[in-house]
């Protein structure tokens, strides 16, 4: 087919001018096309998100029931050289002899020259007017009522003679002390003459959750008024700081100058009072300890009433129940409080408890540890009847005890009881791993060498032990260890419970006498 020429022609053209246009447009926007008009751009981008509650709600309302606590005492002068002539410059006199216990509290107490720029945590003691208080600690705390009384730590304000609480507005007060109770490290102050106060209550710490959100406001490095937030880690921790250790451990930052600060749930009601962190480096590493709301409102209420703790008193030594001594006893599991010595003067001793029980509850109440006795024993007032439940001889029995008043030592020394020479003539208790000999009053076995490769060395039985029973028998002689040993293999038990008396002081050890 012949196509004309000048057709041809006007084709090309026309094809060429529209690729032209599609370049064009390509390259500068189709909207361009049109004469006059602007480039088209795509929208920024836009997340939605839940929305996540703040603090700010619950801070607002409870920053002005926090204060910060200012403690001044006298304190002798120092040396020209500035070093403390003082017996307890740290007022650690009276803390148990646990050195990671006392730097625990050192590094939290809040000590610091507010002034100095090195962060010392000491106040210089140069000054020759030695008759006014000088500053000696900081830390925080709450208002609990309307009226004035707040609450803060014992181990803030035990060093004090002058107590001054810093508001959130920044006016100063003078407070007094109405009472403290060092076992739960918990002390109460009191403002009084300025009108009302805002306050808080505290929480059903029961209800306490770990993993809920929680506040913590105080007085860090004197600060004043710092808001931290983070959540529960743990409950019922035991830091060795006390009997009736039950701690609430949150992550929020707390440090030094925190202690008797309050932390808040989301409802602005305080679940705990922050009294330690943990911290190899003395700073916040996420891991902060409170007491819990249920312990500081019964001790507070009684602090306001009467400016001390009475507490219930038992009167007997305890020790925590093992898989072997649950064993040997015929205890399903190892749940408990073991009784090592009833005191003489006691009132357990009094209702019939006596070594070798195993408390295992309280009024109906589960004993679940030596820890958990004791708590429930200091709950109740000095003259309470309480129904206590024992493990002995093989069944459950309840006696009814008549508590008496926790002595000021928590520990009531025995009568010493002279242990007498051992005879000469020893004898063995082979499938112990025991050499013995009879004490010289005949009551008891005397332990005078222990095989290093035994269960007895194993379990910490030592050359100069007393064995005064065996499954709750008087031992006398090897005979009625060995014929124990054989009643617990015919009952079915594994294990033989005994009773060591080392330095006038009981204790039980499980030993094994069947294997599998």
């Amino acid at each position: 087919m012949n196509i004309a020429p000048n057709s041809y022609s006007v084709t090309r053209k026309r094809l060429m001018a529209a690729v032209a246009s599609i370049a064009v447009a390509g390259a500068i926007g189709v909207g361009a096309l049109t004469s006059g008009t602007s480039p088209v751009l795509a929208d920024a981008v836009r997340i939605e998100a839940p929305q996540v509650p703040g603090f700010a709600d619950v801070v607002e309302r409870v920053s002005p029931a926090v204060v910060s606590v200012k403690v001044k005492a006298k304190i002798s002068p120092a040396a020209d050289d500035g070093s403390d002539q003082s017996d307890d410059p740290d007022g650690m006199n009276n803390m148990p002899d646990n050195p990671q216990l006392r730097r625990f509290f050192k590094e939290f107490r809040g000590f610091g020259d507010q002034n100095g720029q090195d962060g010392n945590r000491r106040f210089s003691h140069r000054d020759h007017n030695n008759d006014q208080p000088r500053p000696v600690a900081q830390g925080s705390g709450f208002f609990i009522s309307d009226d004035g009384y707040l609450v803060t730590n014992n181990h803030v304000v035990s060093e004090g003679s002058a107590f001054t609480v810093v508001m959130n507005d920044g006016k100063e007060l003078d407070a007094k002390l109405i009472g403290t109770d060092p076992r739960t490290d918990l002390a109460v102050l009191k403002v009084d003459g300025v009108g009302k106060f805002t306050y808080v209550d505290f929480a059903d710490d029961s209800k306490v959750r770990v993993g809920d959100w929680v506040v913590a406001v105080g007085n860090p490095f004197g600060l004043g008024g710092t808001v931290t937030a983070g959540i529960v880690s743990a409950r019922g921790r035991d830091i060795g700081a006390g009997p009736y250790d039950d701690f609430i451990q949150i992550d929020a930052s707390v440090n030094r100058g925190n202690s008797g600060g309050p932390t808040f749930n989301l409802n602005g009601q305080v679940v705990g009072i922050n009294t330690a962190i943990f911290s190899p480096s003395g700073g916040s590493v996420g891991i902060a300890f409170d007491i819990p709301a249920s312990t500081a409102k019964q001790v507070v209420q009684d602090l306001m009433k009467s400016g001390s703790v009475q507490r219930g008193w038992l009167g007997v030594e305890i020790q925590p129940v093992t898989s072997d001594i649950a064993e040997s006893l015929g205890l399903k599991s190892n749940n408990g409080a073991l009784v090592s010595s009833a005191q003489d003067n006691g009132p357990g001793k009094k209702a019939g408890i006596t070594a070798g029980d195993v408390i295992t509850q309280v009024d109906g109440k589960d004993v679940a540890s030596p820890k958990e006795l004791a708590r429930l024993i200091g709950a109740f007032s000095p003259g309470k009847s309480v129904d206590v439940t024992v493990w002995r001889d093989g069944k459950s029995q309840t006696v009814k005890v008549d508590l008496g008043t926790l002595p000021t030592s928590d520990k009531q020394a025995s009568a010493a009881q002279p242990q007498p020479p051992a005879p000469a003539k020893p004898d063995t208790l082979a499938d112990l791993g025991l050499t013995v000999t009879k004490s010289e009053n005949g009551k008891g076995l005397v332990v005078t060498d222990v095989d290093p490769d035994s269960d007895a060395a194993d379990r910490g039985i030592q050359p100069g032990d007393v064995i005064t029973s065996v499954n709750s028998t008087e031992v006398n002689g090897t005979d009625d260890v060995t014929k124990a040993m054989t009643d617990a293999v015919k009952s079915g038990r594994k294990a033989v419970l005994m009773q060591i008396t080392r330095d006038d002081t009981n204790r039980f050890v499980a030993l094994p006498v069947a294997k599998g």
